[in-house]
């Protein structure tokens, strides 16, 4: 899960994971993979606040312009159209509340749910997966850094006999130049040179020998440290595999284009806006507000008698004495429209016929019975016998 160099290092030699102590990133990488739930953790946490952000400021700006536009004169389908806006404002910050919600109730305790049950820890040693990996590239890579050592140690004896030698044939040929030295000292610096060059040559054996030894061990320090490495490689593929799929789930509950209600909003909202229609909405202000609208031009009217009070107690009193009653009633005419104040108080529209059954009291009422069968008292001067 770290992050792949862009270039290869100046030395690959000395970094090479076969190299003594260099499986550390392979060991640190556990840690580093551990730290790195906690930063997507981190990541989308801080994203769902965006989006509930978000969600509370479309609100906010719903909220204020709809009381705008609802003391705003406007009318009609435009009006309809303008509020649809907010409407689908509403439905847009509950999709992103509901966002913000996700990320971090389902794929944050997810992330977490599954960072806690990956990475077991071992007490007082970090996490288990690095301590094992540690001690078992450690034990693997033992004895071969032993033999490396020995390795080094042939290869510097061997150098530094060379050097003795190159030195001693510099010093056998100043000595066959120099005319002015006996034959017995060139003797000797011949002598001190073959001495350096058989000690070069046991020095290169031993090298070789040494370097057959580190050979022929090679295979199985690399299938010993493979097997390691595979382990901890295969532990890695699962949390790539988990974090991708993490990452499939946190990008389909960003993924607005492909949500259904989304679009469900924006064509709704598309389909408000087509339905303007200007005609409509200038038939309406005309009706409304213009010349279509309904106008009690000048006439005759008529005049209206005025109804006297018919006062409670005395009615009440009336009512107790008794009047005449007729019998099978008169036929009466409603000459104008009349709307009972009481309950005992007919109502009858002008033009209306009824009967009535009782003759006008001393305060000019009477008694009558509707068509429906409703009985109450009602105006005399309202009425007409019918002929």
């Amino acid at each position: 899960m770290a992050s792949l160099p862009k270039d290869p290092p100046e030395d690959t030699t000395k970094q090479s994971f076969w190299m003594p102590g260099n499986y550390a990133g392979t060991v640190h990488r556990t840690q580093q993979s551990y730290q790195v739930c906690n930063d997507i953790m981190a990541c989308f946490t801080e994203r769902a606040k965006v989006e509930k952000q978000y969600a509370q400021q479309l609100s906010q700006w719903s909220n204020k312009w709809k009381s705008m536009v609802d003391s705003r004169r406007l009318y009609g389908s435009l009006m309809t159209a303008w509020q649809s806006f907010f409407t689908s404002t509403e439905r847009l910050a509950a999709l992103h509340s509901s966002i913000s919600q996700s990320l971090t109730r389902d794929e944050g305790e997810r992330v977490k749910t599954w960072q806690r049950e990956s990475f077991p820890k071992k007490l007082f040693c970090g996490f288990r997966e690095s301590h094992n990996n540690k001690t078992n590239f450690s034990r693997t890579q033992k004895p071969w850094k032993q033999k490396l050592t020995k390795l080094e140690k042939a290869r510097l004896m061997y150098h530094k006999s060379c050097q003795k030698e190159l030195s001693a044939v510099d010093k056998e040929k100043q000595a066959s130049d120099n005319p002015d030295l006996s034959p017995e000292k060139k003797q000797k610096v011949t002598e001190a040179r073959e001495i350096a060059t058989e000690a070069k040559e046991k020095a290169r054996e031993r090298y070789e020998k040494t370097l057959e030894d580190v050979t022929s061990y090679t295979p199985r320090y690399m299938e010993e440290m493979e097997a390691i490495f595979e382990q901890s490689q295969e532990e890695e593929r699962k949390r790539i595999s988990f974090l991708k799929q993490a990452f499939l789930s946190i990008h389909r509950h960003l993924d607005i284009t492909n949500n259904e209600d989304m679009k469900a909003v924006y064509n709704e909202l598309h389909q408000t806006l087509m339905s303007i229609n200007e005609m409509e909405d200038l038939k309406w202000w005309r009706n409304n507000h213009g010349p279509g609208m309904l106008t009690n031009w000048p006439k005759i009217e008529e005049w209206v008698p005025p109804v006297k009070k018919l006062k409670r107690k005395k009615r009440e009193q009336k009512g107790k004495e008794g009047r005449p009653v007729m019998i099978g009633g008169v036929k009466v005419r409603a000459l104008y429209d009349y709307v009972g104040e009481e309950g005992d108080e007919l109502s009858f529209k002008a033009g209306e016929e009824f009967l009535k059954v009782e003759e006008e009291d001393d305060q000019g009422w009477c008694r009558g019975v509707l068509s429906g069968g409703k009985e109450g008292f009602y105006p005399a001067n309202y009425v007409e016998l019918v002929e």
